[in-house]
């Protein structure tokens, strides 16, 4: 792989390799070296200092070396011919060699180490939306939405199916198996899908996402958003998220032919631990205080927790699948969106479904035949239906009484998550804002 990479970067003429990772918060962090310099980075490391870093380290405890995964390397196709550069991901590692506890990639490759024992292998295939907007003037931004189509809307001289299918291309370029782009419902909101991979390399997906369609949108005069809810009164993004689990046969081990949907035990344990532990989830898959105005009655997000294999208004779907596509059948979860950080996120998904499984924790019919927005209080009560929290404040709660969840993250990036949103949530709460004045200025 070494020599592959080395030769890889000659012949794409790269000039400088990208070593990127995230914070706790998802955000993109990168250290650039020259070319010259990557065969050092294969076998040494590069230090950085990461004590101003989201959740990282304390000043005296901040020296961190970044080790490559070069199974990661794709060119940025925005950089120019004479700086091109590409990059790739990096695990963090501490001075005595050991890796360091605050990295979030870390934290999903330590998850995914409770399947080695069972020789299984947990794939998902995420749905990030977003919107597409234009600036208002040169220097404010305003939710404008760049286009007036609507779900799956095609035509000929669409300039945002244009930007969309450029986005796909570079996409496809960097490594990500694309499978579609379409319109979604809301106008300036669009969906690329990728092919389902193992979950670590799935997040890296979800970052390299992200960043390229906000690199490339810039380039066209657009801001690309993937604020779960920008505009008042529309739809707003989610990330559905597809999972399933695989043996070392290649066997997708949540099919049953026998069973009336399809399912496995297994299947139904991964799917009653993710319901057990949902309100906790939340915090992490769905991160930020506008999350919350996304995960609303009335907008095809769902609020309650609870399965279906066709009800669109369930927290878990399971989507139908044709006689003889056994690998195809899979649980989708629909409340993360795209502002959660995805190594989190799948880490926590993957140790709420596991503990089901291993727990046996008995799973709740589903819903197919009922709208769940329109049942009373009592009508839920009565199915054992349970909401979801409505602020980050309550979720951040219910994570703090999630034992499971905390061990998954480790005690270092629980802190440091729980500051960071605790934070934001206090000044969110401390903030006035236009609409309280427009609304009870002269009211009050």
């Amino acid at each position: 792989m070494e020599k592959e990479i080395k030769q890889r970067a000659k012949e794409d003429n790269v000039k400088f390799i990208c070593l990127q990772f995230t914070d706790i918060t998802g955000a993109v962090k990168s250290v650039d070296i020259p070319t010259g310099r990557l065969q050092v980075a294969i076998e040494d490391g590069i230090w950085f200092d990461g004590s101003s870093v989201e959740g990282f380290a304390r000043i005296q405890e901040s020296d961190m070396r970044l080790i490559p995964d070069l199974e990661t390397y794709a060119l940025l196709p925005w950089s120019r011919p004479e700086r091109r550069r590409a990059r790739v991901f990096c695990d963090i590692y501490l001075p005595d060699g050991t890796p360091f506890p605050g990295d979030p990639r870390g934290v999903l490759k330590r998850a995914v180490e409770q399947l080695a024992n069972r020789h299984w292998s947990y794939n998902i295939g995420p749905e990030p939306e977003f919107f597409l907007l234009r600036k208002n003037d040169s220097d404010t931004i305003h939710p404008v939405p760049h286009d007036v189509g609507g779900y799956f809307d095609f035509s000929a001289s669409d300039e945002a199916q244009r930007v969309r299918t450029e986005l796909m291309l570079a996409l496809a370029g960097m490594g990500l198996e694309i499978e579609m782009g379409h319109h979604e419902v809301s106008r300036g909101q669009h969906e690329i899908d990728f092919r389902y991979t193992d979950a670590l390399r799935a997040a890296d997906n979800v970052v390299t996402l992200k960043y390229t369609i906000k690199a490339l949108a810039a380039q066209q005069g657009l801001i690309a958003t993937f604020m779960p809810k920008p505009i008042y009164g529309i739809n707003g993004s989610g990330m559905h998220t597809h999972q399933s689990i695989f043996d070392r046969e290649g066997r997708n081990i949540f099919f049953d032919p026998e069973d009336e949907y399809y399912l496995s035990p297994i299947a139904y344990g991964f799917i009653a631990g993710q319901m057990a532990h949902a309100r906790a989830l939340a915090a992490v898959v769905a991160p930020t205080v506008n999350s919350y105005k996304r995960i609303v009655p009335g907008h095809e997000a769902p609020i309650y927790v609870c399965w279906a294999q066709s009800n669109r208004s369930a927290m878990i779907r399971i989507p139908s699948h044709s006689p003889g596509r056994e690998a195809s059948t899979r649980a989708e979860l629909r409340f993360p969106d795209p502002s959660c950080n995805p190594y989190l996120a799948f880490a926590v998904m993957l140790s709420a479904g596991l503990d089901g499984i291993e727990q046996e924790i008995p799973c709740p019919p589903p819903v197919n035949d009922l709208n769940i927005y329109e049942m009373s209080k009592s009508e839920l009560a009565e199915h054992g239906i349970t909401q979801l929290p409505g602020s980050l404040g309550e979720a951040l709660d219910e994570l703090d009484r999630d034992p499971i969840l905390k061990q998954t993250l480790g005690p270092y990036i629980y802190e440091a998550f729980v500051r960071a949103k605790r934070s934001e949530w206090d000044e969110y709460c401390t903030r006035v804002m236009d609409w309280e004045v427009a609304y009870y200025l002269e009211t009050a």
